[in-house]
């Protein structure tokens, strides 16, 4: 059984990154930037952040390479650089899935990009409002917590209008 569990593994590795680019255990891998998933990747969170640095993005790339490589070979560059779902309901499919799992900074992140794609607050707070379903009224609150930061911080809440 753990060896079955250990080549699932394997082989999902590889299909987000190719043999070659495996490195020695404790071994310094270089940003592989330039192989075209890994710069689709980029290029997607470019787009995201509207031109900025995603700075956990930034500081995973410093500390752990392999991990941010993988990251945007895969999660950006494969699945969030397909076209089939609008940016606006990606981001809104994303962000209730990240309050959904309780994923507090992921989900603000996300429900930035949402804002950023044309969702609007209150939107938004009906995704909050719908977790509560599936995920329970403790992920909604804290989902609504990390959405009313959000809001203040871009001037957006009720009470920031007051």
């Amino acid at each position: 059984m753990k060896l079955a569990l250990l080549l699932h593994a394997a082989a999902a590795l590889a299909v987000v990154l190719p043999i070659s680019s495996w490195s020695q255990p404790g071994a310094v891998t270089e940003p592989r930037v330039h192989e075209p998933r890994v710069q689709r990747g980029i290029e997607v969170l470019d787009r995201l952040n509207r031109g900025k640095p995603q700075p956990v993005f930034e500081a995973m790339r410093q500390e752990f390479p392999f991990l941010a490589d993988a990251t945007a070979a895969y999660a950006l560059g494969d699945v969030w650089g397909r076209e089939v779902l609008d940016a606006r309901t990606r981001q809104l499919a994303a962000s209730a899935a990240f309050a959904s799992l309780g994923l507090r900074s992921f989900f603000k992140t996300h429900a930035g990009y949402a804002l950023d794609a044309g969702v609007t607050p209150d939107e938004l707070k009906e995704v909050v409002y719908l977790i509560t379903v599936p995920a329970g009224f403790p992920r909604a609150i804290e989902a609504s917590q990390a959405l009313q930061e959000l809001l203040d911080e871009r001037g957006l809440s009720q009470r920031s209008r007051r």
